[in-house]
């Protein structure tokens, strides 16, 4: 049997959600009582929060790199970081693996295309919509990303950092979050919104209003680690 390393802590809450889902989801396509062998390091989320927002990319890489070698020593065979954010790095991270890394932009790329998706709208983390990994991983397959307006993007950080991170869900949030999702749909006609932060879907999954499909990033990386489980 394989064995999975997540790189977890960032943060918590989607890291819980993180080990539901790969367990319900591997036992739901492995219905022989057995269950997924998983390690999780859960990190410092402070740290990499610190580590960004000062732009030390080279120290961030070295930091989740050094994470990820905790992994391979722990025995994972393959490993993915169970949030967006650190995808600022993610190419260097993968070049100094010990072991392969699930990429949670190439899956989410992926299920998009497979929606037959042009243009999609993000939200994440300041860094994630301001961050050049989602467009250019989605601009080598021919779609286009908007983003909220700057002043969208800073309310959708705040409740990020402030309430979700700390899993905090208010109705009120959910309202505007939903306000901001209409508003890209008028100005960029978009026909998608990635999820594109790990704890979005914890207060955007439900959502049955929209008439865009919501790409929820968390689930989606799931499926192809779960699908490496079991190859």
């Amino acid at each position: 049997m394989k064995t999975v390393g997540l790189i977890g802590g960032i943060g918590p809450e989607s890291t819980i959600e993180y080990y539901r889902l790969i367990i319900a989801s591997y036992r739901e396509q492995k219905p022989d009582g057995s269950y997924p062998t998983i390690v999780i390091n859960s990190i410092d989320l402070r740290k990499m929060l610190d580590l960004v927002e000062a732009n030390e990319l080279i120290k961030l890489t070295d930091y989740l790199v050094g994470e990820v070698h905790k992994l391979a020593r722990a025995g994972a065979d393959f490993g993915a970081l169970a949030s967006n954010t650190p995808h600022l790095v993610f190419d260097e991270i993968r070049r100094q693996s010990p072991i392969p890394l699930i990429s949670i932009v190439e899956a989410t790329a992926e299920a998009a295309q497979a929606l037959g998706l042009k243009r999609v709208g993000l939200f994440g983390t300041r860094f994630t919509m301001q961050g050049r990994f989602y467009p250019e991983v989605f601009s080598k397959v021919g779609m286009t990303l908007a983003v909220p307006e700057p002043d969208e993007q800073a309310y959708i950080h705040d409740k990020y950092m402030r309430e979700l991170v700390n899993g905090i869900i208010l109705p009120e949030t959910r309202e505007r979050l939903l306000a901001i999702v209409y508003r890209l749909q008028e100005r960029h006609g978009i026909q998608g919104l990635i999820l594109g932060g790990t704890e979005l879907p914890l207060i955007l999954r439900d959502v049955t209003s929209s008439e865009i499909p919501f790409l929820d990033t968390t689930k989606i990386h799931v499926e192809r680690i779960v699908a490496q489980l079991l190859s």
